[in-house]
C-alpha cells in the first residue's frame, strides 16, 4: 500500500508586504493527509468486494480543518460521528508528522514574488530495527490563496486579486510514502498529478490528490522476477519495475549518476568509506542528488548492506545529526558545507557538484582512506572506463521518433541494459575484494581466521583489510558466508571461479604456491617486497592430481573458454503487464470493476501461457493479490498454492500465513475440504513452528589457553584450519601426547600451531629459478626444503612436491631430479663413517637409475626417512586405487609429522612423528592388493564430502549428458554428475573433469530417494519427505516442488511427455511441460520400492510382490514373493528388466542370489544366480548386454563394496569389482561407457568404472 501526503505551509506574516522582506523561512505543516484504504467497511461490505476480516484497516484520510486535523467521514459503529477529542491519525509508525514537513522543505519554506518550476526531491526514513520506506517530494508553486496569510495564529482573509498585485507565490508540496523504492515511478506519477492540477481551482485540488492516492493505493507491487507492471497515468505511461529475485534489491533510478559526477578512483573511495563505516556526509545544491546518489552507493554495494544511520537529506533544523559519535551516512545542501565542516571532527565530506573528496578537521591523520585493493581497483577502473554514459551517443545514429512514449520506453530499456552492466561491474568488485574470505573460513565451528587471512593479502592492501575487517559490515558479510547463502555475491563467485580453483576444492591437503603462481610472483609487483605471508586453510591447497584420468570425447568434453556473463546478472529482457484503467469517482463499485478487470486480464493471459512456467507464476502471484484484496481467500490462497509447480521461490509465504490465521472458519472449513489447499495450509503453519534462531555467531580464530582432551583439541584444530579429518587429528593428538598424559598444554598447542604457520610462511617465500622451473609440472608445489646438505649428487637442498623429490643445487642454482614417488624401489635411514664419526644418511634406490642416491641429512635424516615412506606409500595407495585423493591425505601426515617434530623438540620426537606415517603403516602390516580386475577397470574415484568432517553415504547417483544450445553457457553444456548426500543435500560434478561444478545445495532435510532427467533443463529430485523437487539446470536452483503425494516419493521413470512418479502404492503421472496431473491410480500392493516402464506397462516392485499394470494402472500379472520363492524367506529389494532377452532380474533382502524371470511368462520358475563371497545385494542397473551389480560383500577376509559384472546371455559373472570400504549404495551409466558407483557413509566415494 502506499500512502499519499498532501503538504501546505500556514505563513505567520501578517502583511504582504511582511511577506516579500528578507526574513527567515516559514513553517511548513500538514494540510491533508490521504491513507489508504479510501472505501469505508459498510461500502466494501454492501458490494461483497471484502467480507473478510484479513483487513481490518479504517479509512485514514483526514484535511486540515482550520487549526485541527480531523479524519474524514469517520464515524462509530452506532452511526454517530466520532467527537474531535477521540480523533486518532493512523499513520505509518516510521513516519512523524511533525518531522516530515521540514523534510518536504529542506531548504527552509518561503513566499516568492514569482513562481518557481516544480521540482522533485527524494526521501529516506529508517525505523529503529532498521527497515525503510521511502518518500518522494513534489513541489509547486500557486498564488497566494484566500486564508493563507495569519497573525498569531488567527486567519485574516485576503483576496486572491490582492495576493496576485503584489506577486506572491506559495510553495506546496504533495509527498509519496512507499514500502519500496520507485524513484523514477513515483516522480513520473507525481509529475502527471501536477500537470492535472495546474487547471484547478484549490477546492478542487484535495479531490484531485485523493483520487491519485487512491489510484496508487490499488496497484500491487510486482513480484520477483521479469515482469514490470505498466499502467497509464496521463500524459505518461508508468513502468513499476520489479526486482530480480527475492533477494535483490528493487533499482528505479539511474545507477550511473555517481559515475557522471566522480572519477573511477573518487567512487572506489567513496566505496571504501562505507566498507569502512566512516561518518560520511555527501553535498549538494540538488536535493534530488542526495537521495539518488546515496542510494546508487547502498546498491553498489549489494549485497553486502550498510548497517548504520542513513539519512540522505538534512534539512536545516536538522543540521547537528552530523554531531552524532557513530557510523552515518547523511546529507546536506551543499550552502552548509562550511559549516559543517568547522563544526564537526572526522567526517568523509563529499561534494557531488564538484567530486571533491575532503575531511573535516581531525584529531587524527587525515589519511584514513585506504586503497581499495589493486587488483580489484584496476578491473574495475578498466570496466567503468568501458562504459557507455551518455544516452545521446546511443541515439546518434537512429532516426528521430515522433512518439513520446515509444521514445520513454527506449530510454527507459537503454537505461536498464546501463544499470545491469554497472551492477555487474560492482559485484565483480565486491567479489574480487572478498572472494578468498572462504578459504579462511571454518563453517562447522564458525570461524574466521582474520589474522591469517590478513597476512595472505598483498602489503599494500592490507590498510584497506585491517580496516574493512574490523567493521559490523564485514561481520554480517561473514555470517551470510557461514550460513552457505546463495546470494549474489556467491552465484557470481561460484561462476567465475576458475578450473583450477574448481579442482582445489576436490583435495584436501596443505596450500602451498604452484609453480605456475610462482613463476607469475616473480614478476608480479605485488611481491617485489620480501614479505613474509602466511595461507590460512591449509587443507584448501592448490594443485592438481597429475595421474586424473584425462576424459575421452564420449563424455563430449567442451574445450571452450568460459563465457564472461555473470551467472547471477543476465540482461534478461524485461517483460510488461498492462494493468486496467481505474476509473472514477471513487466508489466502490468502480473499485469492484477494476479488480474483476484485473483478474480478467490475467486469467486470459494464464490461458495463453502454458509452458513459459517463470512467467506463468508472476501471473498466478498477481492473481492472488488481487484476490486479496477482493476478499476471496479460497481464490488468492488457489494461485499462490500454483507457485509450488511454478516458481516457489517467490511464494509470499508471511502473507499466506497472515492470510490462514485471520480467515473466517467457515472459509476456513471450505479450504479443508479441499485436499490441495488444506495441505498448503498444514505445510505454511508448520514451517511457522519449524522455524528456529539461525546460529549466526561469528568467532574469530584464537589458541587455546587451557589444556585439552580429546574432543576439545579436535575442535580447535578444526577451527585453526590445519586439518579437518577427525581421524588424522585424533593420530595427531596421539603424537603431541606422547610420553604425556593424554591432553594437551596450551604452550604445546601454541608451538605446534607457529611452527605450522612458519613452515606455510617459508614455504611461500621459496623462489626457485626459471631453470629449475622448467623441470616441474605446472601444478607442483614444493611442500618442504631441508636444509642445505651433501648429496653424492652435489651440495644442495632437497626439495620435496606431491611428485618428486629433486635437489636444489646451491653456487649457480641448478636442478637435479632424485626420483619421482612412483618410482620409488627402497628408502633406508643408515651412517656412513666420517673420520671417527658416523653420519646419518638418507638412501633412495630408484627403479628408473642404477645409482642410489645418498644424502647426509644427519639430525633431518629420520624425519625426512619417515616423510618420504609416508608419500611412496601415499603414492603407490593413490595408484593401486586411482584415487588422487591419498596422495593429499599423505601431504597433510608428512607436514604434520614436520610440525610435531619441530614443536616438541625432545628425543621422543621421531617416535611421536612416526603415530602420523598412516600409509606406511598400512603398506606394512595390512597389505590391501587391490585385484588386478579392479585395477583394469577402475577409472577414477572422488569425494563429494571432501572438505567435510566426515563422509556422507552416497544415496542416488544421475549422469546427464552435455550439449551445446547458442542460448546456453558453456558451463550447461558440459556433462554433470549429479550426487544425492544425506539430508537433502546435492553436490553437481563436471563429468568433462570430475571437478565440482556446484557445491553443495539442500532440497528439504530428508533423505533423497531418486533423481531422473525429465528434460534437459530440468531434473526431478523424490524425497522421502512427500515432496518432489524441480532443478533448474541452469540456475542450479530448486524453484518448483509437487506435493501431491502422501508418502514417501521412492521412484520417478518418464513416459513420452509424462513423468510418472510413484510412492507408497499411489501412482501419479504428470504432464512434463504444464506439471498438471494426468491421472492418477492406487496400486493394489504397497510397499512400493522402484517402478519401470516397458512395452507401455508399468513394472511395480513391491517389498511382497512384482506387479505389471497399464499406465492407466489396470492390472495385468503379478509376481508373488510366498508363491513363486517358498523357500526365501525375505521381501524384494530391488529389480532390473532386460527387455533383449525378455528377462526381470530380482534381488530379496538379505540374499546373495539373483533370481531371473522370464518376463513373457511369470509362471515359471527363476532361474537362480549364486554371487559368491556376497552378503546382500543393494542395487543393480543394466549396462549394453550387462547387469552390474551393486553389493556389500567379503574381500580378502574384510567387508567391502562390491560389483559384480554379469553378461546376461550366459548369465556368468564376468567381473568381481572391490573398489570400494563400504556398501555399494548406487549405480548409474554414463553413456553406457562409464559405470559410477558410490558407497555407504563409512568411505562416502565414488568410484568410476570403464565398461567393456
Amino acid at each position: 500500500n502506499r500512502i499519499i501526503w498532501k503538504k501546505q505551509n500556514r505563513s505567520p506574516c501578517g502583511t504582504l508586504e511582511q511577506v516579500q522582506r528578507n526574513s527567515p523561512p516559514l513553517d511548513p505543516e500538514v494540510l491533508s493527509v490521504f491513507v489508504p484504504p479510501f472505501i469505508s467497511k459498510e461500502e466494501i461490505q454492501t458490494t461483497n468486494v471484502n467480507s473478510s476480516n484479513f483487513n481490518k484497516t479504517k479509512r485514514r484520510s483526514f484535511r486540515k480543518k482550520k487549526e485541527r486535523p480531523k479524519i474524514e467521514n469517520e464515524k462509530n459503529p452506532n452511526g454517530e460521528q466520532k467527537a474531535p477529542d477521540t480523533e486518532d491519525i493512523s499513520v505509518p509508525k516510521d513516519i512523524d508528522l511533525i518531522g516530515l514537513p521540514q523534510l518536504c522543505f529542506p531548504g527552509g519554506l518561503y513566499v516568492t514574488s514569482e513562481s518557481k518550476e516544480d521540482h522533485i526531491h527524494f526521501l529516506v526514513f529508517t525505523d529503529v530495527c532498521g527497515n525503510r520506506t521511502y518518500g518522494v517530494v513534489a513541489q509547486y508553486y500557486q498564488p497566494m490563496q484566500d486564508g493563507y496569510i495569519s497573525s498569531n495564529g488567527q486567519a485574516h482573509r485576503e483576496s486572491v486579486q490582492t495576493a496576485k498585485a503584489f506577486g506572491c507565490f506559495v510553495p506546496f508540496a504533495i509527498c509519496v510514502i512507499s514500502r519500496y523504492p520507485y524513484f523514477n515511478a513515483l516522480k513520473d506519477c507525481l509529475s502527471c498529478l501536477l500537470v492535472h492540477l495546474r487547471p484547478l481551482k484549490n477546492l478542487d485540488v484535495d479531490d484531485r490528490i485523493k483520487e491519485f492516492a487512491a489510484k496508487l493505493s490499488l496497484i500491487p507491487s510486482p513480484p520477483p522476477g521479469t515482469l514490470h507492471l505498466i499502467f497509464n497515468m496521463k500524459p505518461l505511461q508508468i513502468v513499476f519495475p520489479s526486482r530480480e529475485d527475492p533477494d535483490s534489491p528493487i533499482i528505479d533510478l539511474d545507477l550511473h549518476l555517481p559515475l557522471l559526477c566522480f572519477k573511477p578512483e573518487q567512487v572506489l573511495q567513496i566505496i571504501t568509506c562505507i566498507l569502512t563505516e566512516q561518518r560520511i556526509v555527501f553535498f549538494s545544491s540538488d536535493w534530488a542528488l542526495l537521495t539518488l546518489i546515496a542510494e546508487c552507493f547502498m546498491l553498489y554495494l549489494h549485497p553486502i548492506q550498510w548497517q548504520h544511520t542513513f539519512v540522505p537529506i538534512l534539512s536545516r533544523q536538522m543540521l547537528d545529526f552530523v554531531m552524532a559519535p557513530t557510523s552515518f551516512l547523511m546529507g546536506c545542501h551543499i550552502d552548509h558545507f562550511e559549516e559543517v565542516s568547522q563544526e564537526a571532527e572526522d567526517l568523509i565530506l563529499i561534494n557531488i557538484d564538484n567530486g571533491d573528496i575532503t575531511h573535516s578537521k581531525s584529531s587524527v591523520d587525515e589519511g584514513v582512506i585506504p586503497d581499495v585493493p589493486s587488483q580489484a581497483a584496476e578491473t574495475f577502473i578498466k570496466s567503468v572506463e568501458s562504459l557507455q554514459l551518455h544516452y545521446d551517443l546511443e541515439l546518434c545514429h537512429l532516426s528521430s521518433n515522433t512518439d513520446f512514449i515509444e521514445l520513454q520506453m527506449r530510454r527507459r530499456d537503454w537505461q536498464q541494459k546501463l544499470n545491469t552492466e554497472v551492477q555487474q561491474i560492482t559485484l565483480q568488485l565486491i567479489v574480487n575484494i572478498f572472494r578468498e574470505v572462504k578459504d579462511h573460513l571454518n563453517y562447522e565451528h564458525r570461524v574466521f581466521n582474520s589474522e591469517e587471512f590478513l597476512k595472505t593479502r598483498a602489503p599494500g592492501d592490507q590498510p584497506f583489510y585491517k580496516k574493512v575487517l574490523e567493521t559490523y559490515i564485514f561481520h554480517s558479510f561473514l555470517k551470510a558466508r557461514l550460513n552457505r547463502r546463495m546470494d549474489a555475491f556467491a552465484r557470481l563467485e561460484l561462476s567465475t571461479q576458475s578450473e583450477e580453483d574448481r579442482l582445489n576444492s576436490m583435495l584436501d591437503s596443505p596450500r602451498r604456491l604452484t609453480v605456475e603462481k610462482m613463476a607469475s610472483k616473480r614478476f608480479n609487483p605485488q611481491y617485489m617486497i620480501s614479505k613474509r605471508m602466511v595461507i590460512s586453510m591449509p587443507n584448501l591447497q592448490d594443485i592438481k592430481p597429475h595421474d586424473s584420468p584425462a576424459r575421452t570425447s564420449s563424455l563430449r568434453r567442451l574445450e571452450t573458454e568460459r563465457g564472461s556473463r555473470v551467472r547471477g546478472l543476465p540482461h534478461s529482457p524485461w517483460l510488461t503487464f498492462r494493468i486496467p484503467e481505474i476509473h472514477f469517482p471513487l466508489m466502490s463499485q468502480c473499485v469492484h470493476t477494476y479488480y474483476t478487470d484485473f483478474i480478467n486480464h490475467l486469467t486470459r493471459a494464464i490461458n495463453i501461457l502454458q509452458h513459459n512456467s517463470a512467467l506463468l507464476a508472476r501471473y498466478f502471484y498477481l492473481r492472488g493479490l488481487i484476490g486479496l484484496m477482493q476478499g476471496k481467500l479460497l481464490d488468492a490462497l488457489s494461485d499462490f498454492q500454483n507457485l509450488y509447480k511454478t516458481d516457489i521461490r517467490i511464494f509470499p509465504t508471511d502473507l499466506v500465513r497472515k492470510m490462514v490465521e485471520n480467515m473466517p472458519p467457515f472459509e476456513r472449513s471450505l479450504a479443508d475440504r479441499k485436499p490441495e489447499l488444506k495441505r498448503l495450509i498444514s505445510q505454511v503453519m508448520e514451517k511457522q513452528r519449524e522455524v528456529t534462531k539461525v546460529d549466526d555467531h561469528v568467532k574469530n580464530f584464537k589458541l587455546p589457553k587451557t589444556h585439552m582432551q580429546l574432543d576439545d583439541f579436535v575442535k580447535r584444530i578444526q577451527e585453526s584450519g590445519i586439518v579437518k579429518d577427525i581421524d588424522t587429528i585424533h593420530r595427531l593428538f596421539d603424537a603431541l601426547t606422547v610420553g604425556h598424559q593424554k591432553q594437551i598444554d596450551p604452550e604445546t598447542f601454541k608451538d605446534f600451531y607457529n611452527y605450522w604457520k612458519e613452515t606455510e610462511a617459508e614455504a611461500q617465500e621459496v623462489n626457485l629459478p626459471r631453470t629449475v622451473l622448467e623441470h616441474l609440472d605446472t601444478n607442483e608445489c614444493v611442500y618442504k626444503l631441508s636444509c642445505s646438505v651433501k648429496t653424492n649428487s652435489g651440495v644442495g637442498k632437497i626439495a620435496m612436491t606431491q611428485k618428486r623429490l629433486f635437489l636444489l643445487t646451491e653456487g649457480r642454482p641448478g636442478y637435479v631430479e632424485i626420483t619421482t614417488f612412483r618410482n620409488i624401489e627402497d628408502v633406508k635411514s643408515t651412517t656412513v663413517a666420517f673420520l671417527l664419526l658416523r653420519i646419518p644418511t638418507l638412501r633412495i634406490k630408484s627403479v628408473s637409475k642404477k645409482e642410489v642416491f645418498e644424502a647426509n641429512l644427519k639430525t633431518e635424516c629420520d624425519l625426512w626417512h619417515l616423510m618420504v615412506k609416508e608419500m611412496w606409500a601415499g603414492k603407490k595407495m593413490a595408484d593401486d586405487h586411482k584415487d588422487p585423493q591419498y596422495i593429499q591425505q599423505a601431504l597433510t601426515n608428512v607436514l604434520l609429522m614436520d610440525a610435531v617434530v619441530g614443536a616438541l623438540q625432545s628425543s621422543k620426537t621421531i617416535y611421536a612423528a612416526s603415530k602420523l606415517s598412516y600409509f606406511d603403516k598400512m603398506k606394512n602390516e595390512v597389505p590391501m592388493m587391490v585385484p588386478k580386475t579392479t585395477s583394469e577397470t577402475l577409472k577414477h574415484k572422488i569425494n563429494p564430502s571432501v572438505g567435510e568432517t566426515f563422509p556422507h553415504a552416497v544415496d542416488v547417483l544421475l549422469y546427464t549428458p552435455g550439449h551445446l544450445d547458442a542460448a546456453d553457457r558453456i558451463e550447461d553444456a558440459r556433462p554433470k554428475l549429479w550426487c544425492a548426500l544425506s539430508e537433502g543435500k546435492v553436490i553437481v560434478f563436471d563429468a568433462s573433469t570430475w571437478t565440482i561444478q556446484q557445491h553443495c545445495f539442500k532440497v528439504g532435510s530428508s533423505k533423497l530417494t531418486c533423481m531422473v532427467m525429465v528434460e534437459q533443463s530440468q531434473v526431478w529430485i523424490g524425497s522421502q519427505d512427500a515432496i518432489i523437487y524441480i532443478i533448474n539446470t541452469h540456475s542450479m536452483s530448486c524453484n518448483k516442488q509437487l506435493n501431491d503425494h502422501r508418502s514417501n516419493v521412492m521412484d520417478i521413470i518418464v513416459e513420452n511427455r509424462n513423468s510418472v512418479s510413484s510412492l507408497d502404492g499411489t501412482v501419479i503421472a504428470w504432464n512434463i511441460s504444464t506439471l498438471k496431473v494426468n491421472r492418477r491410480f492406487q496400486l493394489p500392493c504397497k510397499n512400493l520400492i522402484s517402478i519401470k516402464l516397458h512395452d507401455n506397462r508399468l513394472w511395480c516392485c513391491t517389498g511382497s510382490c512384482i506387479v505389471i499394470v497399464t499406465t492407466n494402472g489396470s492390472p495385468r500379472q503379478e509376481i508373488k514373493m510366498e508363491e513363486n520363492l517358498k523357500d526365501v524367506c525375505s521381501c524384494f529389494l530391488c529389480f532390473q528388466l532386460f527387455p533383449e532377452e525378455d528377462q526381470v532380474w530380482t534381488s530379496c533382502s538379505g540374499s546373495s542370489d539373483l533370481y531371473i524371470w522370464n518376463a513373457t511368462d511369470l509362471s515359471r520358475t527363476p532361474q537362480k544366480i549364486h554371487l559368491q563371497d556376497c552378503l546382500e545385494i543393494t542395487c543393480m542397473i543394466k549396462v549394453k548386454n550387462q547387469i552390474w551389480i551393486g553389493s556389500r560383500g567379503i574381500s580378502q577376509g574384510k567387508t567391502r563394496g562390491k560389483i559384480y559384472v554379469i553378461d546376461a546371455e550366459k548369465k556368468t559373472v564376468e567381473k568381481e569389482l572391490v573398489g570400494h570400504t563400504d556398501t555399494v549404495k548406487a549405480l548409474c551409466s554414463a553413456e553406457d561407457r562409464y559405470v559410477l558407483s558410490g558407497s555407504g557413509r563409512e568411505e562416502g566415494k565414488i568410484a568410476i568404472w570403464k565398461v567393456e
